[in-house]
């Protein structure tokens, strides 16, 4: 049995040696995303499943989760048939590419905690490169095909360094794509942001702009809006 790394109150998610640890990004991805009334959401580069989870404790949607790494795969459908939501989840082995061609469903929401690396050095492992750079979803091919697979009024939410993330506003405004929330995550006061949480949408809007801190000067002592935000999901918080 692989080691438990996050837990929800309800159930363990687990991750194995092969597979991406869960992160404080999905987590922070999985609480902000706005679920509302959705019906039908869309789970970009699944990993672990956690996200997927996350959203589906949240809500009475039906959930696709896609991931293109099949040892990631198989611990989202471990991760899934374990969960008290395995009849609302689907884990598929496609890439978004694909999955845009053959589906004729569209979305309320689409969450991606995607890859984010631009022109940096690769990691040695295969698993961790997938997960960390563009090369086999840039954030163009991103922001199009989630246009294509969202709902007029869905909304597409990601997370992403900053730099990045405020690079993939420009692509997205390019292309016709308009951020409605932006969140600047810091690690602990008077630290530079490290994240940017990012809502899109097809309509033309002002954008919202916010921050959020997760830690106090305390190291592991959560701030009150982290710990409001994530209070459902953490056994100890």
């Amino acid at each position: 049995m692989p080691n438990p790394y996050f837990s929800f109150k309800q159930f363990t998610v687990y991750h194995d040696r092969c597979a991406m640890k869960v992160g404080i990004d999905g987590v922070l991805l999985g609480v902000w995303a706005p679920v509302g009334t959705a019906t039908h959401v869309l789970d970009i580069g699944t990993g672990t499943g956690l996200i997927a989870l996350m959203i589906a404790q949240r809500s009475q949607a039906v959930i696709d989760a896609i991931d293109i790494e099949p040892q990631a795969v198989l611990q989202a459908i471990v991760n899934v048939n374990h969960s008290p939501w395995s009849d609302r989840v689907q884990v598929m082995e496609i890439s978004l590419q694909e999955f845009a061609e053959t589906t004729d469903r569209r979305y309320d929401l689409i969450v991606s905690n995607p890859p984010y690396f631009i022109n940096s050095t690769k990691a040695p492992s295969d698993n961790r490169t997938t997960a960390r750079h563009a090369d086999s979803l840039t954030h163009e091919e991103l922001i199009h095909h989630a246009m294509l697979l969202l709902k007029p009024s869905g909304r597409l939410c990601v997370i992403l360094p900053v730099n990045e993330g405020l690079q993939c506003v420009d692509t997205a405004l390019r292309n016709g794509l308009y951020c409605s929330r932006q969140v600047s995550i810091f690690p602990k006061p008077g630290a530079d942001a490290k994240r940017l949480l990012l809502e899109f949408s097809l309509n033309p809007c002002e954008k919202l702009i916010s921050g959020l801190t997760i830690e106090t000067e305390q190291r592991h002592h959560y701030s009150e809006d982290f710990t409001r935000l994530a209070k459902d999901f953490y056994l100890k918080l």
